[in-house]
């Protein structure tokens, strides 16, 4: 199920056309796009986060732990696991 499904389902009676934009968005929006172009974007977002929060990246799995955290709870598992 696409993430539009889980999230907005009582905003739009009928989630097929927000996937079907969706899919579309994702065919056409970067289709020209090189993968050094696209390094080169990523590059520049990453530099850009770090500025906003210069401790980015600094400890990941830190960062991940709510992440984590949550999908335990979704999924039944025991805190430690």
């Amino acid at each position: 199920m696409r993430y539009t499904a889980r999230y907005i389902p009582f905003m739009i009676g009928s989630p097929e056309p927000l996937e079907e934009l969706d899919a579309r968005y994702e065919r056409e929006a970067f289709r020209g796009l090189s993968y050094e172009d696209a390094l080169r974007r990523f590059t520049a977002l990453w530099v850009w986060a770090s500025e906003i929060n210069p401790g980015l990246g600094a400890d990941w799995l830190e960062d991940l732990e709510p992440d984590l955290s949550i999908a335990r709870v979704l999924n039944d598992l025991p805190r430690d696991a």
